[in-house]
């Protein structure tokens, strides 16, 4: 730890500057213009500015008519923090244990943790709900600046140096690669972005002995705001802390490097701890989560890992390694800059070789990735590789701008990496020239910045800043702190540059002008580069993945009709297909879309085995326009909406709205003892016959000649196709096609129908299948609308006479005397507890795969309750952690009032007395 960097965080506490002298301005001036304040304000500040300046050149919203909901992005985070606005407002039927909205009812709290429990997501409730698309712009905007923030700060910490090159490296980390490809698609990675630089702080409090109370709290912030990326930024900045102990100077002895690793590790910990209430409950949400298909790591083709360092490069097949040039140029002069310490150039180019190794190696990608090789993205751990970039720049500029041999050194790997990269398919048309500019920018900036200190006397020129204040800073430091140093000789940056009460009293016009131009060159070079590469990035993911177009007259429409028709809990409103996932968020209603990492196996083996389709290898349930499962899941209303016109990127979706309302059983149904047998089999079809209680379907055998299905079924009955792993038209003669998406895994085709049987009763069904035809034994079933209806009236009369909600509780009065099984129309998914009457409250059971409560004719209301799992021991675990830290804390003000008797008692006045 660089000891003037402890000057640096003291002027931010309030104590004197590293002049020694109190500034004429007041504590305000001295705090705005200490490079701990300044550094991270100008980060912050130019990272906002290019991230909106690349959003705007790519005609992006909020800045053009073009839709950023990319994959995840439209289909995930910004139905969620519409939602969690509407949350945080009251204006859900649910609460923070259970969302009534999705999957027919999902744990909450699990998506909280997962997707909505950053800080910065609680800002969406100062906007209004039909700038949710803003908010979340905004909220992805200030993630990232504050990255590039908190990447400035750890600079300044690690060692002296000038604020302004601190604030263009936070920056470049803030905007790399990994943020325009990974990060910004997927906003709750960002929070790990954050996390790193944090923790990396965290743990120089650590060696120094100080902030004990504030470095857990930090390490808990981290990891609520998102566990998966605060690992992976854990793993990197206990990196950091191994190299900072490898290469910390002689004079820190191996014990106070012990005291200081366990300081570190004693934060982690109790911060965790802290964290638990959350993240247990999405650790066990996790593990009952439809499981995705096992991934084999394949490593990526060197040659484009080599090319992601360079700028306008995009894959999700590849680590996203952009800094920019003159980041990267000054990180590559590391090895070569003999103006610092041996054992910093060598500690950390070898964390870095070690750490872009295993990107590339299966343990070691699996030990970034907590043991489970990632569907998708393989790469997620990436902006930590970044991080350590970045500081390897910073320890080889900061003393000085690197001599000539460095600079050459520097660029020759640059060029060897620039050429070998060339035959890479990642690289773009925009890549080279954004490449040649940014060198030749960048050296000019280094030409103009070496001479800069000529206007300084000659002591000046002689000494780093570091040498100038280390005998009074050493004075001064806490116990633990492990000073870095400098080696005799190093080049200073230009006067203009240093800190304040490190400047000489006069400067030379010169010496003024040229090290501010070099500055602006700098800025100029990085700048460019990575408007460049965000622009690029931005329209190459529109062009290559799947989208979602902006919120428009289509949602608000559906919305409207949905609030209009509302009768929960009497009976579910389905809004239908919304462009988009996870559509019941956004526009209103309880229907079964669902998108999330943690979308129940329970729920998804039951909607599939009832006929209902599916995306993202089962975790994305679709709504199913079926009227036997709409009586399942009492679905009493049902949207329809058709687009007007094309959907596309740079127009708002419009659409015509249709709602139909019909007769359904309650939420809440009894299933009698001894009901007779149903259709046996695997289809769809007899399965929603089972769950039902009767047989509504004709299940005709079904005769094939090439591409013609041929049955026979009761004339007007309703001819549906149920093909889930079918790609291609079908069409009933004489009747419209009607498209089937299936692509197993990851897609799963819904049952539909084919229209209407004629009153010959022959079923002719014509196929046009993309690719080979897989049919299942049972592809078609006849709905007699007679048998449904007398089901339906059954069900109503022996269901549920009352239905009462509350956030997370389902409460049903039953007709008296009722036996046999309770089925509450939810799928049975780990945490619901129900009970008849006054009973206990005891996991609930199921009922093909719903929630399920046993009678015996004594109880007339049943009660069910939801719960996520490790609520009580995550509850138990932050407990503890809780009185670990007020032990810390007391522990700490003790000592403290120990130093400072100790002290009084050595004064003078105490001697003399």
């Amino acid at each position: 730890m660089a000891p003037a960097a402890e000057t640096v965080l003291d002027e931010v506490d309030g104590e004197e500057g590293a002049g020694g002298a109190p500034a004429a301005t007041g504590f305000r001036g001295r705090v705005l213009r200490s490079p701990a304040v300044a550094g991270p304000l100008a980060a912050a500040l130019l990272t906002g500015v290019l991230l909106c300046l690349a959003t705007r050149f790519s005609r992006s919203h909020p800045f053009g008519p073009v839709t950023r909901n990319i994959v995840d992005l439209g289909q995930q985070y910004l139905p969620f923090h519409a939602y969690w606005r509407s949350f945080l407002l009251g204006e859900t039927h649910g609460d923070a244990f259970l969302n009534w909205n999705s999957g027919f009812g999902s744990n909450f709290l699990g998506d909280i943790g997962t997707y909505l429990s950053s800080p910065f997501d609680l800002l969406v409730v100062l906007f209004p709900a039909d700038r949710i698309e803003l908010a979340l712009y905004v909220v992805t905007a200030l993630k990232i600046a504050a990255a590039g923030a908190a990447a400035a700060l750890l600079l300044l910490r690690l060692r002296p140096g000038p604020w302004p090159l601190a604030a263009v490296l936070g920056t470049a980390y803030a905007l790399s690669g990994w943020t325009f490809n990974v990060g910004a698609p997927v906003p709750m990675w960002l929070d790990g972005l954050v996390a790193f630089p944090l923790l990396c702080l965290v743990g120089e409090w650590a060696l120094a002995g100080r902030r004990p109370v504030l470095g857990p709290l930090v390490v808990a912030l981290a990891w609520t705001a998102n566990f998966y990326t605060a690992y992976m930024a854990t793993v990197g900045a206990a990196v950091v802390l191994v190299v900072r102990l490898l290469t910390a100077e002689a004079a820190a002895g191996a014990r106070r490097r012990l005291a200081g690793a366990l300081r570190a590790a004693r934060s982690v910990l109790i911060g965790i701890g802290l964290a638990a209430p959350l993240v247990v409950v999405v650790f066990l949400a996790t593990r009952v989560a439809d499981p995705t298909p096992v991934t084999t790591f394949t490593p990526a083709a060197w040659t484009d890992v080599l090319a992601r360092f360079l700028p306008a490069t995009a894959n999700l097949s590849s680590p996203a390694l952009f800094i920019g040039t003159p980041a990267l140029a000054l990180a590559l002069t590391l090895p070569c800059n003999r103006a610092v310490a041996p054992r910093v150039r060598t500690g950390w180019s070898a964390a870095i070789v070690l750490v872009t190794l295993s990107l590339q190696w299966e343990p070691t990608h699996l030990l970034w990735h907590a043991g489970a090789s990632p569907n998708g993205v393989p790469y997620r751990q990436t902006f930590v590789l970044c991080g350590l970039l970045i500081v390897a720049a910073w320890f080889s500029a900061a003393p000085g701008v690197p001599r000539p041999a460095a600079l050459l050194g520097g660029l020759a790997l640059l060029g060897i990496l620039a050429f070998t990269a060339g035959g890479s398919a990642d690289i773009d048309g925009w890549t080279y020239p954004a490449f040649g500019v940014a060198v030749v920018l960048a050296l000019a900036a280094a030409l103009l910045a070496r001479p800069g200190d000529r206007g300084s006397p000659p002591d000046e020129r002689a000494s780093t800043a570091s040498d100038a204040s280390a005998d009074r800073v050493r004075a001064r430091s806490a116990p633990g702190v492990l000073p870095a140093g400098a080696p005799p000789g190093a080049r200073a940056w230009p006067a203009a540059l240093r800190p304040a009460a490190l400047r000489p009293a006069v400067l030379r016009p010169t010496a003024r002008v040229l090290p501010v131009l070099a500055v602006v060159l700098l800025v100029a070079a990085q700048a460019g580069e990575t408007v460049v590469t965000g622009k690029r990035i931005e329209e190459q993911q529109r062009a290559e993945v799947a989208w979602s177009p902006r919120i428009g007259p289509w949602h608000e429409a559906v919305a409207e009709e949905a609030a209009r028709a509302d009768a929960w809990p009497r009976h579910r409103t389905d809004p239908g297909e919304v462009p988009g996932g996870n559509d019941v968020l956004l526009v209103g209603g309880q229907g079964p879309e669902y998108y999330s990492s943690l979308t129940a196996e329970v729920t998804s083996r039951t909607l599939d085995s009832l006929g209902f389709g599916h995306y993202a290898k089962g975790r994305h349930p679709v709504t199913l326009d079926n009227p036997v499962t709409d009586a399942l899941f009492s679905i009493g209303t049902r949207i329809r909406s058709r687009p007007t016109e094309p959907v596309r990127q740079d127009a708002l979706p419009r659409a015509t709205v249709s709602v139909t309302t019909t007769p359904v059983p309650p939420l809440v149904t009894v299933r009698p003892p001894n009901r007779p047998a149903t259709r046996p089999g695997d289809s769809a079809f007899a399965r929603q016959e089972r769950l039902l209680g009767a047989e509504v379907y004709d299940v005709p055998a079904v005769s094939r000649t090439g591409r013609v299905l041929a049955a026979r079924c009761p004339a007007g009955s309703q001819v549906w196709f149920w093909a889930p792993e079918y790609r291609g038209g079908a069409a009933l003669a004489g009747g419209p096609t009607v498209d089937f998406e299936g692509k197993p895994p990851a897609v799963r085709a819904p049952l539909r129908a084919l229209g209407t049987v004629p009153g010959s009763g022959e079923v002719r069904i014509e196929l046009s299948p993309e690719g080979r035809t897989r049919l299942p034994r049972q592809p078609l079933g006849c709905l007699v609308r007679d048998r449904l209806d007398s089901a339906v009236r059954e069900l109503t009369a022996t269901g549920a006479t009352e239905v009462r909600t509350t956030g997370h509780t389902v409460t049903a009065v039953l007709p008296p005397g009722s036996t046999g099984t309770a089925v509450l129309a939810v799928p049975r998914v780990s945490g619901w507890r129900c009970a008849a009457g006054d009973a206990e409250l005891r996991p609930a059971r199921a009922h093909q795969g719903l929630v399920a409560v046993p009678l015996d004719g004594r109880a007339n209301t049943v009660t069910c309750s939801f719960r996520p799992p490790g609520l009580k021991l995550g509850g138990a675990v932050g407990l503890a952690a809780l009185l670990a830290l007020i032990a810390t804390a007391a522990f700490r003000g003790r000592r403290q009032e120990f130093t400072r008797s100790a002290r009084a008692d050595r004064s003078p006045g105490k001697a003399e007395g």
